[in-house]
């Protein structure tokens, strides 16, 4: 039986042999995304009897054991967060019946309060809630917020002695403050109230407020432990008006300001989170607030139908809609405009402001994404020409500069770490003697942690384990970088230098069809500790690729299972510096709808790829050469891995002694039986892949590891 495949011409020909002497094949860039991946353990028969309790698929069954279900009653928790048994939370928060009792008593009495806020989207979304909650509640209450530029985060004593000069009785923080000791103890002095409410790191000295909020304060075990500063606030807001009698008409307002804040921030989607988040997306939409109203129309976002959704129209948010489309309007305001817009946006009734605030956000945005992308590539060349040999070494990436936007550089960070693999601290100068900067980590680095270990050599500094912020005297940056190196070769090895890649399960292309992608709304709304499902497949074919936008990657894969080829469309955000994409690749990815022209399709983001195992032969030196014969169709070949010059190519023979040869990256082989008939021919087609496939299956055996 012959193996026959048609060539350009279209005319049929036995499978050519290739002559050594053959022009060399051009190779691409052989560059691929340093990333290391983690693939959770495998328990298929837990989840065959989950799949058999929960209604699911196996495959979805995995999802849920990899975010540490162990039991059926852990299952209907997480499937239906209504069913958790909630504490009071008056219970869990040791100073929370204080605090909702200075309230009241502020309320009773028309004393005035003043929050102090953030100029995230966490404290800017807490400050309005407490701002609606409070005022609906019969409260004189005002706001500051510290200037991002001038002051940076948190309270200090020029508001706060601002507060005492207007007759403020009562200041309440959001979102901040839990390690402004001074100026805590300053508003103390000047006989002013105090009451914290944040959620960041425990700092050595707890400051002298009357009362503290905070869930890093309470047992681990809590449903609350997770809350970010909206959660926080939240909670004193609804205890505060159940204990006023007047909850009526206030939990939907303060329940969207809660679900934006907490997606915003990052905060885990686990306990109370995913119970109020889940509730919060389905409110959303139908939201009465004007300036929720006006974000979801000027960012064009739309509700989508949820399977199991229930109350209204079935449409509900999903949390991705927060995280890339309203969370950087809201963050945008924060880090290079006004937070006074947003607060404005977010408690106003009014239709009209809502909407010149919501397109002030909008403009604010277009420019604080130019502004990124702008540092980024500064940041880039720097970092190539300064320190890209140190790296390993140092294992920590401190990168200062004059002339960036503070407000933007953490975003900055966050994207050097996704290339270098390495925590990113980031500074820029406040003028000659004082850098200002902001902190992301990698899983084994706690930010924080190291800050402390720095305290000595910084001004303020606050964060937790992913992120923190500082400032610091400019004469310190060089032991500063020694320091933080030193901190970072006690608990980094090596083999953390890259980023990290959690894939929850293998998925092969047969299997992904709505019927999966409608089960996978089980486990939303899906964010921190509750990712996104992340699926790989093995050793699948790259049969298109093409850059579109500003620098991503379009490709369609395919895989060939049982003679058949299924394919899916994917794309790369922010991939073209690896363009083109080998022609063979695992792939990791999670699954995305396409919305177009009325029709609904499924789609792949990819997020991670690395060359199949058999593909190892081509980067390898074997100390020997590998030559092997293999059976396909009934017909015996030989192949082996031969020296072209510095690279390496595959060479398949047949029994007539005719050859065919690829290179390891190129998607275009030659055939032919001397150097003047050799032709190029497409590998991706799947005649000449399945052979290819057969041959590096048979060397895999001999390839040394």
């Amino acid at each position: 039986m012959s193996y026959e495949f048609k060539t350009q011409r279209g005319k049929l020909s036995t499978l050519m042999v290739l002559d050594r002497s053959l022009p060399k094949i051009s190779q691409p860039s052989r560059r691929l995304p340093n990333q290391r991946w983690q693939i959770y353990p495998q328990k298929p028969e837990f989840a065959q009897h989950l799949a058999m309790l929960t209604n699911l698929s196996p495959i979805v069954s995995q999802l849920l054991i990899n975010r540490g279900i162990e039991t059926p009653e852990q299952a209907k928790i997480f499937l239906d967060p209504e069913s958790l048994i909630l504490p009071s939370p008056l219970e869990e928060f040791p100073d929370l019946a204080v605090s909702v009792e200075l309230l009241e008593d502020a309320i009773a009495n028309q004393e005035k309060i003043a929050i102090c806020g953030d100029y995230d989207a966490d404290g800017m979304t807490s400050t309005a809630l407490l701002l609606r909650s409070l005022r609906a509640l019969g409260a004189k209450v005002d706001y500051a917020i510290p200037s991002r530029m001038h002051e940076g985060y948190g309270i200090n004593k020029r508001i706060v002695e601002e507060f005492h000069s207007e007759g403020v009785g009562l200041i309440l923080t959001v979102d901040n403050g839990i390690s402004a000791f001074e100026p805590i103890a300053r508003a103390r002095e000047l006989g002013l109230k105090v009451i914290v409410t944040d959620h960041h790191d425990i700092p050595q000295k707890l400051p002298p407020a009357n009362a503290i909020l905070n869930p890093k304060l309470i047992a681990e075990s809590s449903p609350y432990r997770g809350v970010a500063g909206v959660g926080v606030a939240y909670i004193l807001a609804v205890c505060l008006a159940q204990q006023l009698d007047q909850m009526q008409g206030l939990i939907p307002p303060m329940l969207a300001l809660f679900t934006l804040g907490t997606i915003a921030d990052l905060a885990p989607l686990t306990g109370v989170n995913r119970r109020w988040v889940k509730r919060g997306l389905k409110q959303l939409p139908k939201s009465k607030l004007p300036g929720i109203q006006a974000l979801i129309q000027v960012a064009g976002v739309q509700a989508s139908g949820s399977v199991g959704s229930v109350g209204g129209n079935g449409k509900t948010l999903k949390p991705e809609d927060i995280g890339f489309r309203l969370g950087p309007r809201i963050n945008a305001i924060g880090r290079i405009g006004n937070p006074q817009t947003m607060i404005e946006l977010l408690t106003t009734d009014d239709m009209g402001i809502a909407l010149e605030r919501a397109m002030q956000c909008e403009a604010t945005n277009s420019d604080r994404q130019k502004m990124c992308e702008d540092i980024e590539q500064e940041a880039i060349a720097y970092v190539e020409s300064e320190f890209i040999t140190s790296l390993q070494q140092d294992r920590v990436l401190v990168v200062v500069q004059p002339n960036w936007h503070h407000g933007v550089i953490g975003i900055v960070a966050s994207r050097l770490v996704e290339r270098y693999g390495v925590p990113v601290f980031i500074g820029t100068y406040e003028d000659e003697k004082q850098i200002r900067g902001s902190a992301r980590g990698i899983p084994e680095f706690n930010v924080f942690a190291a800050l402390e270990y720095c305290h000595h050599l910084l001004g303020k500094f606050g964060g937790h384990k992913a992120a923190g912020g500082f400032s610091f005297p400019s004469e310190n940056l060089q032991e500063l970088r020694s320091r933080l190196s030193e901190f970072a070769n006690q608990c980094l090895e090596p083999q953390h230098l890259k980023p990290l890649l959690k894939i929850d399960t293998q998925a092969n292309l047969n299997q992904i069809d709505q019927q999966l992608y409608q089960q996978l709304n089980a486990l939303h709304p899906c964010g921190m500790d509750n990712p996104d499902a992340v699926f790989w497949t093995p050793n699948v074919q790259i049969i298109e690729q093409g850059i579109v936008g500003k620098g991503h990657i379009k490709l369609t894969v395919a895989q060939t299972i049982e003679e058949q080829q299924y394919k899916i469309k994917a794309i790369a955000w922010r991939w073209g510096d690896y363009f083109p994409l080998p022609p063979r690749l695992d792939i990791a990815y999670k699954l995305r709808e396409n919305h177009f022209n009325g029709n609904t399709s499924l789609e792949m983001e990819l997020i991670g790829v690395r060359l199949p195992h058999q593909s190892r032969l081509f980067f390898t030196s074997p100390p020997k050469p590998l030559r092997t014969s293999f059976e396909y169709k009934q017909r015996q070949y030989t192949c082996g891995i031969y020296q072209n010059g510095l690279s390496s190519e595959l060479r398949i023979k047949n029994p007539e002694g005719k050859v065919l040869v690829m290179q390891p990256e190129d998607k275009i082989g030659l055939i032919g039986i001397s150097r003047e008939d050799a032709k190029k021919v497409d590998l991706s087609h799947p005649q000449y892949d399945s052979i290819i496939q057969a041959a590096l299956q048979a060397l895999s055996v001999l390839s040394p590891e």
